[in-house]
């Protein structure tokens, strides 16, 4: 069940850090389902973030109304308070109030620095992480967050990599500054949803599987149409989703009536879609994160049956 045109019908939504990969596509089905969203992001025009990939807010925005949907693209850093400050005061000015808050803000990938331990780390890319995965969003939330308590239901998605489950213990092969700064979406979920419960919001972490975004295709040298190619090297790879999915499932929980009862989870797209019947463009219905503490963690062969 992937039709959900409409349900989002006069609804304002924000997606932060929405220029590529699964804040990309969330923005994408946020509109398509009827909300106009505001996309923010450090790459706009001739200015490129640190990640320095060629995607734009403005091509989010592009998608969306190829999508049938309505946003505009706003640059901001949300790492300096006062360009967050002033895009509250503008949507306020607008619009009056947020129903969806979606912070993807991070872009640290390029300080990940794989498998040293903290003391070996470059001290400068492990603070880097920590002010993209954790300052960030604080700030964000601290401007923004206002707005989703006027409208009832309102609903906040803090991004993450990983399952609660998942990151329960340390995620060997990454660096401390990294598990810290993603598990902080964990506790960042669990802090919001008690402080807006009052006003009649739902506030979540929110993780996509393997997602098969701009960045992750190209690290394997393929395509979406040629994906599979990609399995010679990692075999793994056969439960990777589309950003589409991810878009989804985090579409469909901003239409959920009820989705208060999740306030203060973790939420994975593999559990929305089989709460939701969501399924990715292939018809298939990945779950990721299961795959991978369920196979792949226990070092058996790559076989995505009965997982997508």
């Amino acid at each position: 069940m992937n039709d959900r045109k409409g349900t989002l019908d006069g609804k304002v939504a924000l997606v932060a850090g929405g220029t590529r990969g699964a804040s990309r596509a969330i923005a994408v089905e946020l509109a398509r389902a009827g909300a106009f969203v505001y996309v923010t992001g450090r790459t706009s025009g001739e200015h490129r973030s640190e990640v320095g990939r060629p995607e734009t807010i403005e091509g989010t925005v592009e998608l969306i109304e190829r999508a049938g949907g309505r946003g505009t693209a706003v640059r901001v850093d949300h790492l300096e308070p006062e360009q967050v400050r002033a895009l509250a005061e503008r949507i306020d000015a607008e619009h009056g109030g947020l129903d969806v808050l979606v912070d993807g803000v991070w872009g640290g990938d390029a300080h990940l620095g794989w498998g040293k331990p903290v003391w070996e780390h470059p001290l400068e890319s492990s603070l880097r992480m920590i002010r993209l995965g954790i300052d960030a969003h604080l700030i964000t939330a601290h401007f923004l967050l206002p707005l989703v308590l006027r409208r009832r239901g309102g609903l906040v998605v803090e991004l993450t990599d990983g399952t609660a489950e998942y990151n329960a213990t340390y995620r060997e092969g990454t660096t401390l500054a990294f598990y810290v700064a993603k598990t902080a979406a964990h506790t960042l979920a669990i802090g919001e949803a008690a402080e807006t419960a009052e006003y009649g919001c739902t506030a979540v972490a929110f993780t996509p599987g393997w997602i098969r975004s701009e960045a992750m295709l190209a690290e394997f040298g393929v395509t979406e149409e040629n994906w599979r190619d990609a399995l010679a090297l990692q075999p793994h790879f056969c439960i990777s989703e589309t950003p589409t999915f991810v878009g989804r499932t985090v579409a469909a929980l901003a239409a959920d009536e009820e989705k208060s009862r999740f306030s203060g989870q973790t939420l994975s797209s593999g559990q929305l879609a089989r709460i939701y019947e969501i399924d990715d463009v292939d018809g298939s219905r990945p779950d990721g994160w299961r795959y991978m503490m369920e196979v792949e963690q226990q070092g058996k062969p790559a076989d995505p049956t009965g997982y997508r």
